[in-house]
């Protein structure tokens, strides 16, 4: 029988699960909305959306893959308890192997996938399913996918078993032990970019407009002014940019300075992304 719009709509407001799944239990229900909402009930969707307002800001940041392709994931839940269970850090890794194996470029695509040996069950219902079983909220909340290209490499990072994440490119002139050291460094540092060239105009001109209001509200002459600005831009890259910040491991270099002593003119760093926990859910 055919299922209506207004059938579909009318479960998912009594119930709060997602439209497709609500379709697909009025289809299984033949259209009996009591029957539907047992078959919700029953596969734990129902209660999974009662619990999706409700903050997740613990979990895992977990990474697979090897030197040259990684995939690294953030999935959230309510409480640190639940995030150190076996269970969730083997679902945790689970997720992460199927978003390494597929093409999944973004949480949307992995959710849509079906997990290996579930039967059918799509990514996006096993988080339904764990929620009504641990009883508390549980997001799929960010995914990143490096693809190392020929002349490069990755390296790995996670910082105090799940906390912080990080992948990072460079090219194959940077030992791996080197560049996993830049991965350390990042995941310490926090930049927000690889080089002063990729800092946007936009945000050059916002620091440089900050950095002289303050001069002159200290009452700088203008000709002062313009080179406390330059002197405050510098340390601004020192802040955002990695290869302009002091290296960790040794701040009487920069981490530029550490590359090119490690590999050479042709050491030269890609890109990177880090994941801290509990960021993407608003910390």
């Amino acid at each position: 029988m055919g299922i209506s719009a207004a059938q579909v709509k009318e479960l998912r407001q009594r119930t709060g699960a997602g439209m497709m799944d609500c379709k697909k239990a009025l289809v299984e229900a033949g259209g009996d909305m009591d029957e539907a909402i047992k078959i919700l009930r029953t596969k734990g969707l129902s209660a999974a959306a009662k619990k999706a307002h409700r903050e997740a800001s613990e979990g895992l940041v977990v990474v697979h893959g090897d030197s040259k392709k990684s995939v690294m994931l953030e999935l959230n839940c309510e409480t640190d308890f639940v995030a150190r269970t076996d269970e969730f850090r083997t679902f945790a890794d689970a997720l992460a192997a199927l978003a390494l194996s597929s093409a999944a470029g973004n949480v949307d695509e992995l959710k849509r996938l079906e997990l290996p040996g579930g039967d059918g069950v799509t990514v996006e219902q096993a988080i339904s399913q764990k929620v009504a079983k641990v009883g508390e909220n549980i997001v799929l909340s960010r995914l990143a996918s490096f693809e190392a290209p020929d002349g490069s490499h990755l390296a790995v990072y996670v910082h105090m078993g799940g906390s912080i994440g990080v992948l990072v490119e460079g090219t194959d002139a940077i030992q791996p032990e080197a560049l996993r050291d830049v991965a350390m460094h990042i995941a310490a540092t926090d930049p927000r970019f690889v080089t002063r060239e990729e800092v946007t105009a936009e945000v050059l001109a916002s620091e440089r407009e900050i950095a002289l209001q303050q001069a002159m509200e200290q009452g700088k002459p203008e000709h002062i002014a313009e080179r406390i600005v330059e002197g405050k831009m510098g340390k601004y890259y020192e802040q955002v940019v990695l290869l302009d910040q002091p290296f960790a491991k040794d701040t009487s270099k920069t981490v530029g300075e550490y590359i090119r002593e490690a590999g050479g003119d042709g050491a030269h760093i890609s890109r990177f992304v880090r994941f801290k926990l509990g960021e993407a859910t608003g910390e």
